[in-house]
């Protein structure tokens, strides 16, 4: 209880309740925006699934295709700037996105160009997360402030898929839009206040942005454990989202009377997830990215009861699994890399790694489809059940993998006699 207590002290520094407080506001912002964007553009005149499509795409490219200048940017100029700035863009996207629905002037292009801002703000606002949190959290306490992160975060993705619905209901994914544009906004000004500390960062002589690519790309690839769990990942990501997408919606309006049995299965997964988070805190394996690893295991575990047909109860405590296996595996791998990649390279770092670990979420979501067609919906989820455990075996071969040790703490000097 004394170590809980020491742990959740890290809330009376200043700084870090700040980007904790401006991290767990975004994120509900963030999960109010799916809802609200969803049916706001599925309910214009005229509107079908093709014009949601054209949007969220629209938000998507550029995400992906700036991951990776976000992280260039973050490296080279103070963190706090950047994240500031992503938050204040992401802002004004789906302000513009709220007005252009609350007053009716919505042409595709407008609704496009709106959703391009946000996708960018993301590509900028994520490295900077990513490499600001060292900056704010002591060395010996960044396990606890990443799991402290990913609870606040957790929680606001809960609150954000009940609030953001019924705020739609009530007042239009206008207005939702509107309210995800001011949480931005408050997070951005909560950003503002977290001053750099003095001498936080060395400066450094400037390079063109393809040198610092290069240069981040060279510290990418120089770890054998990074390199391959962000391949495992590309992977994995490919099978959960065909999985979590398209399959499992598909599974419950086949087999279980459809969103109910679908949304009892998310809820278990998100109480899952900050279950592990909490667990995080405290946890501290020597091998930290072998077991890390381990732990993608059972995420197939719902993806192979779905597939036989198991009861809905067992499906449900497969997705509580899931949920707890992956946030402490989150925990656990960003505090690997805050420790063992420099400072000065981490945010591009950390873009190569949201990268790759997205890059076959979209053909993922693309062979969903035609994938049950061919092999039944049941047949395709025992398909990315075995996808998630032979590229997480297959990573487990990787010495890199196996034999990465994490500091220890240094020895209590024994009392004087």
């Amino acid at each position: 209880m004394q170590s809980f207590v020491r742990d959740f002290g890290l809330l009376r520094d200043r700084r870090f309740a700040l980007l904790l407080t401006a991290r767990t506001i975004s994120v509900l912002g963030s999960a109010f925006a799916p809802v609200a964007l969803a049916f706001g553009i599925l309910r214009l005149p005229g509107a079908d699934a093709t014009t949601l499509s054209i949007v969220l795409t629209a938000e998507s490219l550029p995400m992906i295709a700036f991951m990776l200048v976000g992280g260039v940017i973050a490296d080279r100029l103070p963190r706090q700037r950047v994240m500031m700035a992503g938050e204040f863009m992401m802002a004004a996207a789906f302000f513009a996105l709220g007005a252009m629905l609350l007053t009716g002037w919505t042409p595709l292009p407008a609704l496009a160009a709106a959703a391009a801002l946000a996708g960018t703000a993301a590509a900028v606002v994520f490295p900077a997360l990513q490499g600001i949190i060292p900056e704010v959290v002591p060395h010996d306490r960044l396990q606890t402030g990443n799991a402290m992160l990913g609870l606040g975060a957790n929680a606001s993705r809960v609150a954000g898929a009940v609030l953001g619905g019924g705020t739609v209901a009530l007042f239009g994914g206008g207005w939702a839009l509107a309210v995800s544009g001011a949480m931005f906004a408050v997070a951005g000004v909560l950003i503002a206040m977290l001053r750099p500390a003095p001498g936080e960062r060395p400066k450094e002589e400037q390079h063109s942005v393809l040198a610092d690519l290069r240069d981040g790309w060279r510290e990418f690839r120089s770890r054998q454990w990074l390199w391959v769990v962000v391949a495992q990942f590309s992977l994995l990501v490919m099978a959960v989202q065909a999985g979590h997408g398209v399959l499992g919606p598909l599974w419950a309006e086949e087999n279980a009377g459809g969103p109910v049995a679908w949304s009892v299965f998310l809820a278990a997964e998100a109480v899952g997830m900050i279950i592990g988070v909490v667990l995080s805190i405290r946890l501290r394996p020597r091998r930290p990215i072998m077991v890390a690893v381990v732990l993608c295991l059972p995420i197939a575990l719902p993806y192979v009861l779905l597939g036989l047909d198991a009861p809905l109860w067992g499906i449900v405590a497969g997705a509580f699994v899931l949920g707890v296996s992956f946030d402490v595996f989150g925990v656990l791998w960003q505090t690997t890399m805050q420790r063992e990649v420099p400072a000065e390279s981490l945010s591009r770092v950390s873009s190569y790694d949201m990268l790759g670990s997205l890059m076959f979420g979209p053909i993922g979501l693309m062979l969903a489809g035609p994938a049950a067609e061919m092999f039944g919906t049941k047949g395709a989820l025992l398909g990315c059940a075995a996808i998630s455990v032979l590229c997480t075996l297959a990573a487990l071969l990787s010495p890199g993998v196996r034999n990465l040790r994490a500091p220890q703490p240094a020895a209590a000097p024994a009392d004087a006699k």
